[in-house]
């Protein structure tokens, strides 16, 4: 069985082809055109014309998608979507058709979403397909579900996690830790009670003038003051940075990231106007200081799940999955649990939004086909 898969629930227009053969699940393609050159300027997601990028681009994608290119090919809008595709169109229509077709219903902005489920029902309507909407957080959790690839530059995982698994979810719409028991028995244990990981990144990022996305930008900067070789000047006039760390002494897995967001925006301010520091100086330290508040958060709260639940695996996944000291930090901390846990995050290519994640969700629920008319966009979807 081949999977027609297609994520577009917040800013990145992706197909990708899956193919089910008995137990065993491989990529075939997985293709993202990412929208960041048009909102950098915006230092944020603009909703409405990140709805009509989809629109522009949702075709060519499935287009690539379906000739079955054997690599991840991500386009910026630096490059024609259909001039880059051309080419490629012929091949693309003469492909084998899918026997199914796989959608994000939700989470995510509503304009967004109703493209890609749309073009999904349009689709499966013609063709004559079933159709399986997906939760966005369950293709995150897929995404360390992975099987074989056909792409080259993927470099997949040789076991899949055991259940009980402890799955945490950081990404720039969503923060929250999962229960999966198996693959029917999934449960939410707290998740953000304001913003998400991904969104304060981005956030404090633009505070700080260190550009879009948030992410990658922090990193850098926080990796400069921590590098020896640093050239950053004045590094002594600094004086010691510290943030707090909300909702971590709480016994709930809940989280909470808009009061260390507006801690930053305070300690700028302290900074300015108390020691007469240029923001340039310090950005760096803190930038490290709010990377690392962010890591004890997300860390801590998920050992403190494990250690009430006692799960075989832990998993990490979304968009601040790609962030290293996260990835380190939890690693370490699973380490060094008592008992016998496997550690497991996804490939690179898995961490930001992607149909691949989409796709093998849906290849684990194939039960849920269903027609096309059943399928809906929902933006406050819960898992």
């Amino acid at each position: 069985m081949r999977i027609l898969a297609i994520e577009t629930s917040c800013d990145e227009t992706a197909a990708a082809v899956i193919e089910k053969n008995g137990s065993e699940i491989k990529i075939l393609a997985n293709v993202v055109a990412s929208q960041i050159n048009i909102h950098q300027k915006y230092g944020g997601i603009f909703p409405e014309i990140a709805s009509r990028a989809h629109v522009e681009k949702i075709i060519p994608v499935v287009e690539q998608a379906l000739a079955c290119k054997k690599h991840t090919k991500v386009w910026s809008t630096k490059q024609s979507v259909t001039q880059a595709l051309q080419k490629n169109v012929a091949q693309a229509l003469a492909c084998d058709k899918p026997d199914a077709i796989a959608v994000t219903t939700g989470p995510g902005l509503i304009g967004s979403l109703l493209v890609g489920v749309n073009f999904a029902k349009t689709y499966a309507y013609v063709k004559n397909l079933p159709i399986i909407g997906i939760n966005h957080w369950l293709g995150h959790i897929y995404s360390n579900f992975v099987g074989k690839s056909q792409i080259s530059k993927l470099k997949s995982q040789s076991k899949i996690p055991e259940f009980p698994s402890l799955i945490l979810i950081a990404s720039g719409g969503h923060t929250g830790l999962i229960l999966m028991k198996n693959h029917d028995k999934i449960q939410t244990l707290g998740e953000t009670l304001d913003d998400a990981a991904g969104e304060a990144f981005d956030k404090v990022a633009k505070l700080l003038g260190l550009g879009y996305p948030g992410g990658p930008a922090i990193s850098a900067a926080a990796e400069k003051i921590r590098n020896p070789k640093s050239e950053i000047r004045n590094k002594s006039q600094i004086p010691k940075i510290k943030l707090p760390r909300p909702m971590l002494e709480r016994s709930d897995f809940d989280f909470s990231f808009s009061g260390l967001k507006t801690a930053v925006l305070y300690k700028i301010k302290e900074l300015t106007n108390n020691y007469h520091l240029k923001p340039k100086t310090f950005s760096a330290a803190l930038a490290a200081e709010f990377q690392q508040a962010v890591i004890d958060i997300l860390v801590g709260k998920t050992i403190q799940a494990a250690y009430q639940y006692r799960p075989k695996s832990i998993c990490l996944c979304g968009g601040v999955s790609a962030n290293y000291e996260l990835r380190e930090q939890l690693r370490k901390a699973v380490s060094g649990l008592p008992w016998n846990c496997s550690y497991h995050i996804p490939p690179m290519e898995l961490t930001t939004d992607n149909a691949a994640m989409i796709g093998i969700a849906a290849a684990y629920h194939l039960d849920q086909k269903t027609s096309w008319d059943k399928i809906n966009a929902e933006a406050n979807l819960k898992l």
